[in-house]
Formats: structure tokens, C-alpha cells, sequence
């Protein structure tokens, strides 16, 4: 598994495929090769994987209990669209129409880091995400999620 970064502003063609950024795809390629996985995101994004990453991922959801309800319900939906892609002999990376249509990409789009995986926005959503509430709160999030206990509750 590998850990990504970066941010890349790229644009589609009329047909839907982007060209996979030179910073992207080095880091892909050192880590065996340029396979990739798409399937829908939690705020009307993508994700992108890199193969390598998604095989633990797939593996995770799979091994998960299909006798309850809640599992076979979220199988559908972490599953629905899921799309094994490649870049084409241009380099151009084809994100299919349904994807597309969920995630309300047009001709401008962002991909951006998320740990083992990238994001596809439409960039005037990825804007109006980092003006929202959530953004905002960036500071009490990594606090609740990083931090340790507050000044008011280290007992001296």
C-alpha cells in the first residue's frame, strides 16, 4: 500500500477522460503500476485508487458479514459503479458516465489526497466544500480525532 499526495486542477474532454498528472502517476508507477479503481465517495466524489490500495479495501468490505442487513445494504452501495480503469495509450484516464453523472463532474475537477487514495471533485463543489461548516471546523475536528485530552482535563 502506498501513501499519496498531492492536489491536481485537471479538466475533462468531451468524453469524460482527464489526463492522470505527471506528480500522480510517478507516485503510482513506483509502486507497480498504473491501474486504478473508481467507485463513488461519501460527498459526491470519487474515489480513485491505485489498485494496489483498493485490493485491501475490497478485501475488508468483502470479509464483512453478509447474514445482517446493514453489511449487504452498504456492500451495494460502496460497490455500485465500481470501475476498474486504466490510462489509455495518451495517458488519459476514462471516468464512466454514471460515475460522472453521481458525482456532478463537469469540465473542471480537482484530484486530491485522501491517504491511500485520491478524490475526483467537480472543483466548484471541492471549493464550496472547504467554505463549508465542516472546513470550518477543521481545528475541533483534529482535535477530536487527534488530539489528547484538553488543558481542563490534565490533572496536575
Amino acid at each position: 500500500m502506498i501513501t499519496l499526495r498531492g492536489e491536481y486542477a485537471v479538466t475533462l474532454d468531451a468524453k469524460g477522460r482527464f489526463l492522470l498528472p505527471a506528480g500522480l502517476k510517478k507516485q503510482v508507477e513506483e509502486a507497480g503500476g498504473l491501474r486504478f479503481v473508481i467507485n463513488k465517495g461519501f460527498e459526491q466524489c470519487l474515489n480513485f485508487y491505485p489498485e494496489v490500495n483498493w485490493l485491501p479495501v475490497e478485501a475488508k468490505v468483502n470479509a464483512l458479514n453478509d447474514f445482517k442487513l446493514e453489511v449487504r445494504q452498504f456492500k451495494r452501495l460502496f460497490m455500485n459503479g465500481v470501475t476498474d480503469v486504466e490510462p489509455d495509450s495518451a495517458g488519459r484516464i476514462l471516468i464512466p458516465g454514471s460515475l460522472k453523472e453521481f458525482a456532478g463532474l463537469n469540465k473542471d475537477i480537482v484530484l486530491t489526497t485522501a491517504g491511500n487514495k485520491f478524490e475526483i471533485w467537480d472543483s466548484n463543489k471541492y471549493k464550496e466544500f472547504f467554505e463549508s461548516p465542516v472546513a470550518n471546523s477543521y481545528g475541533d475536528l483534529a482535535e477530536k480525532l487527534l488530539g489528547g485530552p484538553s488543558s481542563d482535563e490534565i490533572i496536575l
